[in-house]
């Protein structure tokens, strides 16, 4: 599995990219353990990577964010950070798992000290890629939750949101955040720029924004473009666009994130 690695590293046109491609390597076989666990029988999939896996969004994603199902139900969070571990350690990977399980979310951060070095894209031995995993075991209601089969480099039978619900959380970030995000701007774009793309799922989103405290009034199908109108104007498009940047795909992508392209999207 490492010589995979290493063949897919030295297919990178420079360091970023190797980095993203050995990391969404890691982010699936990290699912195909979480499924050999059970998880996706209690864990949703959402967040960008799910974006990225499920529908090819064009950029590149960091973290795994999950929502539990039932919050009645045990996560299993503490079995599934075991399943993890032991699935690289039998492929002979050093592997370090930090897990935390709190009360709204528990978090893992699963640690490969040296395998930048030993797949050869640094020069440093010591240096370590991380991938970070949440559940939010306080989710708000009103998911849609369905299964997709996908293959990115291992075939995955994934619990996730529709892309209805993923709308929804994406915009619940964009209206939530007190800072500005490029990777939150830029899935809004490539959402909206599909004519095709589904109403976001109201249900969730006030849900969610009732559970971060959002002042404002209820989200309605009339008024959803317009409220987020409204916010992205303030938002700094440059620190946006450094954000995405090292994600990107394809680096001509950055051209369509301004003010001006994602207002046009929202009329």
């Amino acid at each position: 599995m490492k010589e995979h690695l290493r063949r897919l590293a030295s297919a990178a046109g420079n360091d970023l990219a190797r980095t993203c491609l050995v990391r969404e390597y890691l982010q699936a076989r990290i699912l195909e353990a979480l499924q050999d666990t059970g998880a996706f029988l209690r864990w949703a999939f959402l967040g960008g990577t799910a974006l990225r896996f499920l529908f090819s969004i064009p950029r590149f994603s960091e973290d795994l964010d999950f929502s539990l199902i039932d919050p009645e139900k045990n996560a299993g969070f503490g079995s599934a950070a075991a399943g993890i571990k032991r699935l690289f350690e039998r492929e002979g990977y050093s592997i370090d798992v930090r897990a935390s399980e709190k009360r709204t979310v528990s978090s893992a951060w699963i640690r490969f000290p040296g395998l930048p070095h030993e797949i050869g894209i640094s020069p440093h031995a010591a240096r370590v890629l991380s991938v970070k995993l949440e559940l939010h075991t306080n989710p708000p209601a009103g998911a849609h939750i369905v299964n997709t089969v996908v293959r990115r480099h291992v075939t995955l039978n994934l619990c996730h949101h529709d892309l209805s619900s993923l709308l929804a959380g994406k915009i619940h970030a964009v209206l939530s955040r007190q800072w500005t995000k490029g990777r939150d701007l830029y899935d809004l774009v490539w959402y909206l720029a599909d004519r095709a793309c589904p109403v976001p799922n109201l249900d969730l989103l006030n849900a969610a924004l009732a559970q971060t405290g959002w002042k404002g009034p209820r989200i309605t199908e009339a008024d959803w473009r317009e409220q987020l109108s409204s916010r992205i104007k303030s938002r700094d498009w440059e620190k946006a666009r450094a954000d995405v940047k090292p994600f990107l795909e394809r680096a001509r992508d950055l051209d369509l994130l301004t003010k001006e392209v994602l207002l046009s999207l929202l009329k």
